[in-house]
């Protein structure tokens, strides 16, 4: 009998959250009769004991609702949690405390939601003995042996639409227009949101680009009378040969590394070697906001329900996936610390360049 199970949101917001919370502890509360317990800031609530009790009442009218309820954390880890001593940042394992905890609270189980990286501690924290159902979250659409997470698809329409706004700007002014879109060292969502939104060339991780492609690419658009070009470029994409944009360095943070900058890096050398103007937008922490679209409150449900399921089945240490439209299980062993990038054989990539677009190669 499951009695007790606990519900986490860990790394990044992401629109969606929510709605999975929701579908989560519905589901328990009226198919199981089980009682559901938040832990607030995903792993920090394990470490530093921050639990909220998730009754029916509590989760009802956050469907529609962008963030998490549960406040989120990308840098807690039980297995490497910062601490300051002495000025300096040192780091402590406290996994074993976090297994206390858990048999303290008498939880049958753990819900984690979230990318790779909670899927990645999900993984050592079922090889201490905590039993674990994941839900794949991010809008970089990264993670493996799912077809799409959610907030994927509200991030693409949030990434088009600006790619949609800064078109009459750029015609007006005839102006190279860069828009840099998140991903990390994946380009899905930029090659989604470029396609979507009609961009001229489309840069990513997978594919290193060519500054003189690209040049030559806006230049011919000026000859040919369009005065005007749209860039839709990665955050994680970089020159030939060239290194990433790196905005900051975050010490305490599983994943020091912050991508940003490099629209308006690659702006700069396209006016240098072209005398075209341009301007470069950063959309940013944008992606992440606001309601999720009605596409992500469907697939945040059913993978809500179908966590809940594998719990009251007591089918541990699995992950919810989308295959195809079917929600499967996969195993989080399989899928934690590993990043799925677009091939370069993508349907996705041969559509856009049947239409014309550049890849700047």
């Amino acid at each position: 009998m499951i009695r007790q199970v606990g519900v986490l949101t860990g790394g990044g917001d992401c629109p969606g959250l929510n709605a999975v919370i929701r579908a989560v502890t519905k589901s328990l509360i009226l198919q199981n009769n089980v009682r559901v317990i938040g832990f607030e800031d995903g792993f920090d609530g394990l470490i530093c004991r921050k639990p909220v009790d998730l009754s029916y009442d509590a989760v009802s009218g956050i469907l529609q609702t962008g963030g998490t309820i549960l406040g989120t954390s990308n840098k807690a880890n039980p297995f490497r949690h910062a601490v300051e001593k002495n000025g300096k940042l040192e780091y402590e394992d406290r996994s074993k405390e976090v297994l206390d905890y858990v048999h303290e609270l008498k939880l049958d189980a753990l819900v984690c939601i979230g990318g790779d990286g909670t899927m990645a501690i999900s993984k050592k924290l079922i090889e201490i003995g905590v039993p674990v159902v994941g839900v794949p979250k991010t809008i970089d659409n990264d993670i493996y042996h799912t077809d799409m997470t959610f907030g994927y698809d509200t991030a693409v329409s949030i990434a088009a639409d600006a790619i949609d706004r800064v078109h009459t700007t750029a015609q007006s002014h005839h102006r190279v227009m860069l828009v840099e879109v998140m991903g990390r060292y994946a380009g899905w969502l930029t090659l989604s949101a470029g396609i979507a939104g009609g961009a001229d060339i489309i840069l990513l991780p997978e594919l290193e680009y060519d500054l003189d492609v690209v040049c030559e690419r806006c230049i011919a658009r000026s000859h040919k009378g369009r005065r005007f070009s749209i860039i839709a470029v990665s955050e994680g994409a970089k020159p030939i040969g060239g290194k990433h944009v790196v905005s900051r360095i975050v010490e305490d943070s599983p994943d020091q590394i912050r991508l940003g900058g490099i629209a308006i890096k690659l702006g700069n050398d396209i006016e240098d070697q072209t005398g075209l103007e341009t301007r470069a937008t950063v959309l940013g922490h944008l992606q992440r906001g606001g309601s999720p679209t009605a596409f992500d409150r469907v697939l945040a449900t059913r993978y809500g329900v179908a966590a809940a399921e594998l719990v009251a089945r007591g089918e541990f240490n699995q992950m919810v996936a989308l295959q195809g439209n079917e929600i499967v299980s996969v195993p989080i062993s399989e899928v934690g610390g590993k990043t799925r990038t677009v091939p370069l054989d993508s349907s996705l990539i041969a559509a856009a360049k049947a239409v014309g677009t550049s890849m700047g190669v």
